[in-house]
C-alpha cells in the first residue's frame, strides 16, 4: 500500500515513519513516497528515515520526488502536512499581529487567517489533482489550520479528506491519567472546532469521571491543563477546553508574553530547523540523532509564553513524545483494514452540532471504518461554547469566501469579524501588511 506524505521534507515525518516501522500487520503501508519543493529538506529527511529503517527487515521503501503528480499517482493514502510560506512565513504572521497589538499565533486569531488565506488556494489544488490523478485514495490533512483547510478540500474531496490534530488526543491522555483511567478505554467526549473544543466528560465502563476531577483542587492542579486555565476557572465552565483556549480566555496576559518573548515561536522554529537541516546535510553526521536532539528542544518549548504567564511550570515528560503520527496510523487502519475505532477527528458536521450546517468541519469523536470517518452524534454546547464555535466557523468561511473570489474586503471581513480582532480599521491594516508580507496573498484585490 502506498502512502504520499506531501511536505515530506518536513521536520515531523520521521514520526509518522516511526510509527509505520512498528506496524507489521496485513495491509500495512509498504511504500512511502516524500513530496516537497525543496530538495535539500527531502534529502535530510530521507537520510533520518533510513537510519529508523535500519534492523527493520520489512521497512516501508522511500522515495522522494519534487513532482507532485507523479508522488499522488497511485496513492491509497495522502497525508498532507505542508506550509506555505514555510517557517519564514510563520514569523512574519506573528511579527505582524504582534506589532499590531493582537495575537501572533500560526492558527488563531490573526495570524491563523493570514495562514488560511495563503494556504487554501495551495490546499485546493491539491484536493482537485488527487481528485484526478488517486481518486480512491483517502486524503489525512495535518495541514493547518486543520479544520480551515479539510473544509476548503472537503469541497473538492467530500468525505474522502479527514483532518487529524494530536491536540485533543493529548488532552483526553491526560486526563485519563491523573484520573487513574486507562486512556484506550476512555470516551473522551470532546466537542468543537480544531483548536477551538472542550472535554466536557470522560467515560469509563459508561461512567462519567469528569466530575470527580473538577471537584479535586489537587487532582485539577496535577496536570497541564489545570494549571494552566486554574482550578477556579475549570470548575466554572465545567469542562476542560483545549489548550488553544488559552488563547480566547486569557488573551491580554497571553499577548503581553509574546510581546515580551526573545523571539516569536515561529521565529524559533525557523532558526531552529535551519541549524537541523544544515547539520543533517552533513554525511559525517548522524541525521536521526541531530532530529532527536532539535524534536526534544521542540516539544520542551511548546507553549512556553502560555505556561509561563499562567505559571504552569514545564511539560510533563509523558507529553512530550508527539501524537499526530499515532492519530495517523490508527486512522488508516482503521479506513484500510476495516478495523472499527473510535477517534476525535475533523470531518463534516453533518447534523452532529444543529448550530452548524451539515458541511461545516467540526472536531469530534468518530467512529472510523472503511466507509471512513462517521461523528459521533453530540449533546449541544453551552451557550458561551455555541457563540464562540459560530464565530469562528463565520470567520474560516469568510476565508473560504476570499481565498475563491480573491475579494480583499472579504478578507477584511475575515480579520474584522474574529473575536481576537478588535477594529475594522485594525483588519484592513492587517490585510494590507500581511499582502505585503507574502507573495501569496497578491491574489487579492
Amino acid at each position: 500500500m502506498k502512502l504520499t506524505i506531501l511536505g515530506g521534507g518536513g521536520f515531523r515525518v520521521p514520526l509518522v515513519y516511526g510509527a509505520l516501522l512498528a506496524d507489521h500487520g496485513e495491509g500495512r503501508v509498504t511504500e512511502v513516497v516524500l513530496h516537497d519543493l525543496d530538495d535539500r529538506r527531502l534529502r535530510a529527511v530521507s537520510r533520518v528515515l533510513a537510519e529508523q529503517a535500519e534492523g527493520v527487515p520489512d521497512a516501508p521503501v522511500v522515495s522522494a520526488t519534487t513532482d507532485l503528480d507523479e508522488a499522488l499517482r497511485g496513492a491509497a493514502f495522502v497525508f498532507s502536512a505542508i506550509r506555505v510560506g514555510g517557517l519564514q512565513g510563520r514569523a512574519a504572521d506573528e511579527r505582524i499581529a504582534l506589532a499590531a497589538g493582537v495575537l501572533g499565533q500560526e492558527t488563531v486569531g490573526a495570524g491563523g487567517i493570514a495562514y488560511g488565506l495563503r494556504t487554501v488556494p495551495v490546499a485546493v489544488d491539491i484536493a482537485r489533482r488527487v481528485a484526478r490523478l488517486a481518486p480512491d485514495a483517502w486524503v489525512i490533512n495535518f495541514t493547518n489550520p486543520a479544520g480551515l483547510v479539510t473544509e476548503a478540500m472537503a469541497r473538492h474531496l467530500g468525505d474522502r479528506v479527514i483532518g487529524i490534530c494530536d491536540s485533543p488526543v493529548g488532552l483526553g491522555r491526560r486526563i485519563a491519567r491523573v484520573l487513574g483511567a486507562d486512556p484506550k478505554h476512555a470516551f473522551v467526549d470532546y466537542v468543537g472546532l480544531n483548536h477551538l473544543g472542550w472535554v466536557r466528560a470522560l467515560r469509563v465502563a459508561g461512567r462519567d469521571e469528569l466530575p470527580r476531577l473538577l471537584d479535586d483542587p489537587a487532582l485539577l492542579g496535577s496536570f497541564e491543563e489545570g494549571r494552566l486555565f486554574g482550578a477556579d476557572w475549570l470548575r466554572s465552565l465545567g469542562a476542560i477546553p483545549n489548550e488553544y483556549l488559552h488563547y480566547y480566555y486569557f488573551n491580554r496576559e497571553t499577548v503581553r508574553a509574546y510581546q515580551q518573548a526573545e523571539r516569536t515561536r515561529g521565529a524559533f522554529l525557523r532558526d531552529q530547523q535551519a541549524r537541523f537541516y544544515a547539520e543533517a546535510a552533513d554525511p559525517g553526521v548522524s541525521a536521526l540523532r541531530a532530529w532527536d536532539r532539535t524534536r526534544a528542544e521542540r516539544e520542551a518549548t511548546y507553549m512556553a509564553e502560555n505556561r509561563e504567564s499562567a505559571g504552569a511550570g514545564e511539560r510533563e515528560e509523558e507529553d512530550l513524545s508527539g501524537g499526530y503520527e499515532k492519530v495517523a496510523l490508527a486512522l488508516m487502519r482503521a479506513v484500510a483494514r476495516d478495523e472499527r475505532n473510535t477517534l476525535i477527528l475533523n470531518v463534516r458536521n453533518r447534523s452532529t452540532l444543529h448550530v452548524l450546517d451539515e458541511d461545516a468541519v467540526v472536531e469530534v469523536p468518530c467512529l472510523v471504518d472503511a466507509g471512513g470517518a462517521h461523528p459521533l452524534a453530540a449533546d449541544p454546547l453551552p451557550g458561551h461554547a455555541t457563540g464562540l464555535v459560530c464565530a469562528v466557523k463565520e470567520v474560516e468561511r469568510q476565508v473560504l469566501s476570499a481565498a475563491e473570489s480573491g475579494s480583499r474586503a472579504t478578507a477584511v471581513k475575515a480579520f474584522a469579524l474574529h473575536p481576537l480582532v478588535d477594529s475594522v480599521n485594525l483588519a484592513r491594516r492587517l490585510v494590507d501588511e500581511y499582502a505585503a508580507a507574502h507573495p501569496g496573498l497578491g491574489y487579492l484585490k
